[in-house]
């Protein structure tokens, strides 16, 4: 839930931190999600597509509720070599008949100097095909990514509080997906909101998965932002900690109370992304329109007694 901040030959190898890649079923590997991460860059990694990624893993929305330390299936090619490792600021490239240290350095904008050095090789020293060369290179630093979500970007100091919150919620532990399932059912009766909205809700949102938090610190089953927290902390005279499942939970579903007593049905689920304030003033933006397509679509299949653990 998001509603109050839009601000949002020859081989060369780089130099990568190795993913944690495991034998998975054929065709198939498994990647361990690391802090930072995001299902795009993941899709680019292993030459596939989020919408695959989301089908592949049963994730819930459009992927955007995965976390540090979670497995993920990915596809492999059929047949893949271990990637070499180098120093930072280096790629490794095997030597090919006819090539000169010139030649090398030139390709790869290095000085002759620095590519002697890094291999510890004199002037004149001969190199043969097949020899693997360090080879100087500038990398990039990778774009910030921590600080993104659904195409917007968020203050420093927002991101800053979602990590560590994030960090928070990875040392406890959390309830189940099917405890948090009975968390938001016995809320939602509770606070006179139909059950199966508030669970498509958090299934879109999280997966029902409390360790989740977004970019935006948005948090826990319910993606819910602390000015939320804080107003449902009024509503129910008490004052809720988003980082309790149940607590989380009841603040998202009191919020779901209110908009359902406000708007329809379709008004009341874009404002539980978008903000009710939002919506009325600027209509639904185009992620808002995906967004309650996925939340009444999942409903509906829950209605017919669908339950995703299964």
């Amino acid at each position: 839930m998001r509603n109050v901040v839009r601000i949002l030959t020859g081989l060369a190898v780089p130099v990568l931190t190795a993913a944690v890649i495991t034998a998975g079923s054929p065709g198939l590997g498994a990647y361990k999600v690391k802090q930072g991460d995001t299902l795009s860059h993941i899709a680019g990694r292993y030459g596939t597509t989020v919408s695959n990624l989301v089908a592949l893993n049963k994730l819930p929305g459009n992927g955007n509720a995965i976390y540090a330390g979670e497995v993920l299936k990915v596809p492999m090619p059929a047949t893949s070599t271990p990637a070499r490792r180098s120093q930072l600021g280096r790629v490794t490239y095997i030597v090919k008949s006819g090539d000169t240290i010139s030649g090398i350095a030139k390709r790869y904008h290095c000085s002759r100097a620095n590519l002697l050095a890094a291999n510890k090789l004199k002037a004149g020293d001969p190199i043969y095909a097949g020899k693997p060369l360090q080879v100087p290179v500038k990398i990039r630093p990778k774009a910030r990514t921590d600080n993104t979500f659904a195409g917007r970007t968020y203050a420093d100091h927002i991101v800053a509080q979602a990590n560590r919150n994030r960090a928070i919620l990875k040392k406890r532990k959390q309830p189940t997906r099917s405890q948090v399932r009975s968390l938001i059912v016995s809320a939602s009766k509770r606070y006179g909101v139909d059950p199966q909205l508030a669970l498509a809700v958090a299934w879109q949102e999280s997966g029902w998965k409390q360790r989740v938090v977004s970019p935006a610190n948005a948090i826990g089953a319910m993606q819910v932002i602390p000015s939320t927290g804080r107003f449902a902390s009024r509503i129910v005279g008490r004052e809720l900690d988003l980082l309790n499942a149940r607590d989380n939970v009841t603040a998202g579903v009191v919020l779901l109370s209110r908009l359902t007593g406000a708007a329809r049905l379709d008004i009341a689920v874009a404002g539980y992304y978008q903000g009710l304030g939002g919506v009325k003033k600027n209509g639904m933006y185009a992620d808002t329109k995906a967004y309650v397509t996925n939340v009444l679509r999942i409903k509906a299949q829950l209605d017919r007694g669908w339950n995703p653990l299964r």
